[in-house]
């Protein structure tokens, strides 16, 4: 079985690494247009319970 011949730099295995990183797709957050909090998009609020400008669920 072929080996390396050298060890791989640390720039090389950061290089392969930051690709890797692009591919996983992170969802950015955005901010509630009610509380100004941030929250994942297309989604509830966790903070105040709204949704499109709608109360949806009622948080204590």
């Amino acid at each position: 079985m072929a080996a390396p011949k050298r060890k791989k730099s640390k720039a090389k295995t950061a290089m392969r690494k930051a690709h890797w990183l692009k591919k996983v797709n992170i969802p950015g957050l955005s901010l509630c247009p009610e509380c100004g909090q941030p929250k994942a998009p297309h989604r509830v609020c966790p903070h105040c319970g709204y949704y499109k400008d709608k109360e949806v669920i009622e948080v204590v």
